[in-house]
């Protein structure tokens, strides 16, 4: 994964290249979901989200729209998605809001760069998905004390408390 000082930043966009983004710090976080809405949205297995500060996505062309989503939770969530090819880049949740984004990663260009930190739901994930020994497995959610560094918790509550 980058580091702060990279000189060369993470960019990605939507397919049909409308609407253009770039990273401007390392991730906070990434998951890969396994619960069955990101199944349905993503149309695959699982999600994969970086989490990072809304103010360290620049939109450099374009601007996505905002469609709203049902979750199981009942709080939903905000797509940020190109209005022509409706791409889903990122996405917002009601409980932290619009000062977190969870980056679909594969609209990175360079996404296989970015790997999981972490899998979550892990109690709805397809059979045939074979999950790696060296990283958390949590079966539902799990605790950011636990699993995330003090330096990447102290950007997460310095963002939330914005």
């Amino acid at each position: 994964m980058m580091s702060h000082d990279d000189a060369e930043l993470f960019e990605g966009g939507c397919a049909c290249g409308n609407v253009r983004y770039q990273i401007l710090r390392e991730f906070m976080f990434v998951h890969c979901c396994h619960c069955t809405w990101c199944q349905r949205e993503s149309g695959s297995a699982f999600a994969l989200n970086a989490m990072i500060e809304a103010n360290n996505v620049a939109v450099t062309k374009g601007q996505p729209e905002k469609v709203e989503t049902p979750t199981n939770s009942g709080g939903g969530q905000i797509f940020s998605r190109c209005p022509d090819c409706k791409v889903a880049l990122w996405s917002n949740y009601s409980g932290i809001g619009d000062k977190i984004h969870f980056v679909r990663v594969g609209t990175l260009d360079r996404a296989s760069e970015v790997s999981p930190d972490i899998h979550i739901y892990t109690s709805t994930k397809v059979p045939w998905v074979t999950l790696p020994e060296d990283l958390p497995v949590m079966v539902e959610y799990y605790r950011r004390s636990t699993h995330w560094s003090p330096e990447r918790l102290e950007r997460y509550n310095t963002a939330v408390a914005r």
